[in-house]
């Protein structure tokens, strides 16, 4: 793995756009976005390479359009990895009450285990966090001059 900090942007694919709004909000951070048009076995092996031995930061974000549970899975395997730092966005727009009890008590989990996790609706809050806890300091400080 590199000295340089990069991303691994999981969490709901479905067609969000939500990836796209967050790229253009980071401020020269390396990422790697895992969504393709089409889904091989080949991407998979890139995307296991990238999560396990590229990617220190691991930032998952779900919404109303995830149609499994695996985001869940692989942001708890984050969390106990004390290699990576973990984080969980939900964004709450469009779940029911009882949905967000359950994503409620999966932030509460990350949190308890060193990670950083949230229900916000606002996609700009892990910008701000993603830009100035882990890019570099003087680029982070010109962008906000």
């Amino acid at each position: 793995m590199s000295n340089k900090n990069k991303i691994f942007l999981g969490g709901t694919c479905a067609e969000t756009t939500w990836r796209n709004e967050l790229i253009n909000k980071l401020n020269g951070i390396q990422f790697f976005n895992p969504v393709v048009k089409d889904w091989t076995p080949e991407c998979q092996a890139v995307e296991i390479q990238e999560k396990e031995f590229e990617c220190n930061i691991h930032f998952y974000c779900i919404t109303k359009e995830m149609q499994g549970v695996f985001s869940i899975a692989e942001v708890v395997d984050s969390v106990h990895n004390k290699f990576k730092r973990t984080i969980l966005q939900v964004i709450p727009d469009g779940f029911e009450k009882g949905q967000i009890k359950s994503l409620q008590a999966v932030v509460d989990l990350i949190n308890s285990r060193g990670g950083i996790a949230y229900v916000d609706s606002d996609l700009s809050r892990s910008a701000r966090v993603l830009n100035y806890s882990f890019s570099d300091y003087p680029s982070a400080v010109q962008s906000i001059a």
